[in-house]
């Protein structure tokens, strides 16, 4: 995306043809699906003579096909397992991964992390010879969760930098999660200021204040309701179900549930039959999609709470459209796979 517009098809096809030119010279083999966007975008911003591009890794940091940029700061999301047959099945060895992103002398930012996370972060950044700062620590940091009549539910947040001093900004996502993921884009544009960027504090509040974020807490449709979630770790399906009881009112909530076979399943059932009414199993459409069959198996291992399978997603919407009101709410989480075939769905009439 350049200044919050996608790419071009025609663009994209052309950059695509180009990279698979490149991967077809000598000792260059066949780039993964990854590796090709990552190059595609690399193109792009260089051709557009971007000011400055957001690059997030795919996978960990240490061997992620982003990791060839030295960038001008570091950002650390809250770490959790994900990714475990690669990364590690620990926090601190995922965390050992993600510090391959550290470069000499390049400010890492990061979110409040678990002890034993925080000091293997601050252990890999004084070896790779890195300022670091932790929200909440070198960067103070507060939240609250507050309501009115007028805005509705929201939560505001004050971030003291050394350079600048953030006070009351509403965050514009949903959840306590979002709120710390605003302070560190705030911790990281006041790295950026030191380096010599022109960041004035006022318009970057008013630029924070229309940031959106699709497949995140995002409600595609009004009667019956639906949100979409793409919630895919025991971290995050747990901080979903957080913040939509505490951000949405409803009834009863039925999950329209699917995911990868290679995730975190027992993590994330265990969060999902704390937030749900109703489960109904699905698969994400993806050839990785775990079996709902196993799914539902798994859930009535460890819940009493209704569940059902279905086939395919129309199935799915069904089921739920028929057990819900118009005080209800319907979720779809679990994956991206299946919040986006969620949306086109439901964007083609379903």
């Amino acid at each position: 995306m350049l200044n919050g517009e996608y790419i071009p098809e025609s663009m994209f096809a052309r950059l695509v043809n180009k990279v698979a030119a490149a991967s077809k010279k000598p000792k260059v083999g066949t780039p993964t699906y990854f590796e090709l966007l990552t190059a595609v975008a690399f193109l792009y911003f260089a051709e557009s003579e971007v000011d400055i591009a957001v690059i997030e890794t795919g996978l960990g940091g240490r061997l992620d096909a982003t990791n060839v940029v030295k960038p001008e700061v570091v950002g650390i999301t809250n770490i959790s397992l994900d990714h475990s047959a690669q990364l590690g099945n620990t926090l601190e060895l995922i965390a050992r991964e993600k510090a391959g992103i550290f470069k000499s002398g390049i400010t890492v930012v990061s979110s409040p992390q678990r002890d034993g996370v925080n000091r293997v972060l601050r252990r890999l950044a004084d070896e790779a010879g890195c300022p670091i700062r932790m929200t909440g620590r070198e960067n103070v940091f507060s939240y609250r969760f507050e309501s009115s009549r007028l805005t509705g539910p929201h939560t505001r947040i004050c971030v003291t930098t050394p350079t600048s001093h953030f006070e009351h900004v509403r965050a514009p996502l949903l959840g306590d999660h979002q709120a710390i993921n605003c302070a560190l884009a705030l911790g990281m544009l006041d790295v950026l200021k030191t380096r010599g960027f022109a960041v004035d504090d006022r318009v970057a509040v008013e630029g924070l204040a229309s940031v959106s974020l699709p497949g995140r807490m995002e409600l595609v449709r009004d009667n019956p309701r639906v949100l979409v979630d793409g919630a895919h770790n025991a971290a995050s399906v747990d901080a979903l179900m957080r913040a939509i009881g505490q951000n949405i009112p409803y009834d009863s909530m039925v999950i329209i549930f699917g995911c990868q076979k290679d995730k975190d399943i027992p993590g994330m059932l265990s969060h999902i039959r704390l937030g749900a009414d109703k489960i109904i199993f699905t698969s994400t459409g993806s050839a990785r999609s775990a079996d709902p069959v196993d799914l539902a198996a798994r859930f009535t291992e460890i819940s009493s709470k209704m569940c059902q399978v279905a086939e395919d997603l129309g199935e799915a919407f069904s089921i739920a459209d028929r057990a819900v009101t118009r005080e209800d709410l319907i979720c779809v989480t679990g994956s991206f796979y299946l919040v986006g075939r969620a949306k086109r769905f439901l964007a083609n009439g379903g």
